[in-house]
């Protein structure tokens, strides 16, 4: 089968077409916790607001730098989504060393919203990300040693 693959000048016609996107995917959070946030807030009533990396989001908004394991980066959110006196759930993918919920954190909290709960799907408890969260509680599905 292989050797016919080889000679279907059809194979060669889409491998041609493929473009290859050299270190990607890149690490990080980027959209990933936007699998997870629009259910949940469905589900409890509340709102979504999605915090994304640089650049990412039209008009204006506010930025919380910090720094990463390998580097730094940036979280933004759009001016006027989130008020004082707000509650918030923070959700993402994954926690690591915890900057980057650190980070969202630290930028609910400067617009004067209540940082109530963050949740994760995976934790890696070996580098130690919840100890950044400052007692916040955070609901993990997954623990991965």
């Amino acid at each position: 089968m292989s050797a016919y693959r080889d000679q279907d000048p059809r194979i060669h016609g889409i491998q041609t077409k493929i473009r290859v996107v050299p270190d990607f995917p890149r690490e990080g959070i980027e959209a990933r916790g936007f699998i997870f946030g629009p259910p949940i807030a469905l589900a409890i009533g509340a709102k979504f607001v999605p915090l994304r990396k640089p650049k990412k989001l039209p008009g204006e908004v506010i930025k919380e730098e910090y720094v990463l394991e390998y580097g730094s980066d940036c979280l933004e959110m759009h001016v006027g989504a989130v008020h004082s006196g707000e509650r918030a759930l923070v959700v993402d993918d994954l926690i690591a060393t915890g900057g980057t919920l650190r980070a969202a954190m630290n930028l609910l909290e400067r617009v004067g919203a209540e940082v109530v709960e963050c949740a994760c799907v995976i934790e890696l408890p070996d580098l130690k990300g919840r100890e950044r969260l400052n007692g916040k509680p955070l609901y993990v599905l997954v623990e991965s040693h």
